[in-house]
């Protein structure tokens, strides 16, 4: 039987609570999973998510930097280009959230999931 107490029901899971601090900005999900298929240009990775400003794009990026989950890579051209892509630990994330879709394709009502 589970524990209903007031203490159990106040620890809450750190390693979860750090993921969502991430993962729960909007926007945050639909850039990985772009990134998971490949390194991407900021100019793409934007026309890739439709509705996201260039500055919440940036803002976004910038978090997922210092959280050592993409690099930011610059060409210096001619044109100066700058791409990114995930670091090793921000790859290793693929299984969870291919997971974590699955899970929304069975369990989440149609307009729950948004897209097509």
């Amino acid at each position: 039987m589970a524990d209903h107490n007031e203490e159990a029901c106040r620890r809450v899971d750190v390693g979860i609570s750090r993921v969502f601090e991430l993962f729960g900005k909007r926007w945050t999900g639909p850039i990985v999973s772009v990134l998971m298929q490949r390194p991407v240009h900021f100019a793409e990775l934007r026309r890739a998510i439709p509705g996201i400003s260039e500055r919440m794009l940036s803002d976004r990026l910038t978090e997922l930097g210092a959280a050592g989950l993409v690099i930011r890579e610059v060409d210096e051209g001619p044109p100066l280009r700058v791409a990114y892509r995930l670091t090793e630990a921000g790859a290793a994330m693929e299984p969870a959230l291919k997971e974590l879709g699955q899970w929304a394709d069975t369990y989440l009502p149609p307009e729950a999931r948004g897209g097509c």
